[in-house]
């Protein structure tokens, strides 16, 4: 398990580049790509399909035998920076007679912990869109970016705090460009080398930096995992891994597996949770495999259940003040279910209790995280997925450290935990 999930981390190093790989791995598994313009699906209880959204959502469904649906959902973007349009920045002041130094503007894609990024050696992934419209995923491993600190000796407060811009501090440099090419133009000529096409004709692109450094095992016995984008990719993984591992059985309820994009901004585009897509899609599952009517649809909706899962926040050793003084998440523990008094997460008592029964057929240890009371927290994709579609479920995670961070750590032990709550979920 620990190297399917290294690989998918491995290879999922942007929004883009995940949905891909869980593509290749859906069709693998005798998963069959429909589209939203189809005028028509034809399927019936066995049926196994996905559907891919914007090329940065996907979403994909084992009807069942029964109307009600079992759903997880996660999300496939993670806090970055973002490539703006003609990117390229010459610095001329630090510029030879013969070469041009480029840097690279950039905006803040997310509640990114900015430093973290700082000295590292960054790729670039994305989506390129052509002369003729169509849409390339590009991945550039090569060292090609790095965002340098600036050093003590001009800034002896350093390690006593300072405050950072993100239009002055933390933009990448690409490096010296030969003068007869010139600055404009450098990230178009890279990528349309990458993919093999001539610079004019992308038209566009949506490309994000990552940081070139693979997922790896620390801590005393190596049951940590330390890499980017755990959040929320490792709970898009465990999702994926249950719903493959039991593909073959028809019986029960539809299961379902809600890949949004956009979490870390909102929600709010097409591919996102407040958009009416998963509505839409399980409304046209519902017509073609049980011609269902809309009261129909409706019942079937009160009858089904959804998890939504995204990373919480494990118990930092250095900072337990943070913490809830008795609800402390640790790194190992189990699923962590996440509550909050104002609703920022829609977990209840009486959707927590569910969860939990799950778990424990599953033989699996569940954990709770709610805020300090001084902190009020963020939220995630349930209260935001219930705006559009009127279904229970509860929030729940795996335990993080250093959330948001360029990389961040959680527990390999609570990744097969939640494989196994998702595997029990889905059969039952």
């Amino acid at each position: 398990m620990q190297k399917r999930f290294f690989d998918f981390m491995a290879r999922s190093v942007s929004n883009f580049t995940a949905v891909q790989a869980a593509g290749e791995l859906l069709e693998a598994a005798g998963f069959v790509r429909l589209y939203e313009s189809d005028p028509e699906w034809k399927l019936t209880p066995g049926s196994k399909f996905y559907v891919v959204k914007n090329d940065s959502a996907v979403f994909a469904f084992i009807v069942g035998s029964e109307q009600r649906y079992s759903i997880v959902a996660a999300h496939t973007d993670s806090p970055t920076f973002r490539l703006k349009p003609n990117p390229e920045m010459v610095v001329g002041a630090c510029s030879s007679e013969s070469d041009l130094l480029v840097k690279l503007n950039t905006e803040v894609y997310g509640g990114a912990i900015w430093a973290s990024w700082f000295d590292r050696p960054l790729g670039l992934s994305g989506r390129v869109v052509l002369s003729d419209l169509t849409t390339r995923i590009v991945r550039l491993d090569e060292p090609r970016l790095i965002i340098p600190r600036l050093a003590i000796h001009f800034n002896r407060q350093v390690n006593q705090g300072v405050a950072l811009s993100a239009q002055k501090d933390m933009l990448p440099v690409l490096g010296y460009i030969s003068k007869n090419l010139g600055g404009a133009g450098a990230i178009r000529r890279l990528l349309a080398e990458h993919i093999g096409v001539s610079a004019d004709e992308i038209l566009d692109f949506d490309i994000t930096l990552f940081d070139l450094q693979e997922p790896m095992t620390v801590g005393a016995d190596s049951s940590w995992v330390n890499c980017g984008r755990l959040d929320d990719l490792a709970m898009a993984w465990c999702g994926l891994e249950a719903l493959l591992a039991d593909a073959g059985a028809e019986i029960g309820p539809t299961r379902v597996l809600a890949l949004f994009d956009n979490e870390e901004t909102g929600s709010g585009t097409r591919q996102g949770a407040h958009s009416p897509v998963l509505r839409n899609l399980l409304r046209r599952l519902s017509i073609s495999a049980f011609n269902a009517s809309e009261e129909e649809f409706l019942a079937s909706l009160a009858a089904s259940f959804f998890i939504s899962a995204d990373c919480a926040h494990g118990a930092h050793p250095n900072y337990l003040e943070k913490m809830d003084p008795v609800n402390l998440p640790r790194l190992g523990g189990g699923p962590v279910i996440k509550v909050n008094a104002n609703c920022k997460y829609m977990t209840d008592a009486l959707s927590a209790a569910r969860y939990k029964v799950i778990c424990r057929n599953a033989g699996v240890p569940v954990q709770e995280f709610v805020n300090h009371s001084d902190s009020p927290g963020g939220s995630t994709l349930g209260n935001i997925l219930t705006s559009t579609l009127d279904i229970d479920g509860v929030d729940m995670g795996i335990a993080l450290w250093a959330m948001h961070s360029a990389r961040e750590t959680a527990s390999l032990t609570d990744i097969e935990m939640t494989v196994k709550s998702f595997r029990e979920f889905y059969c039952k």
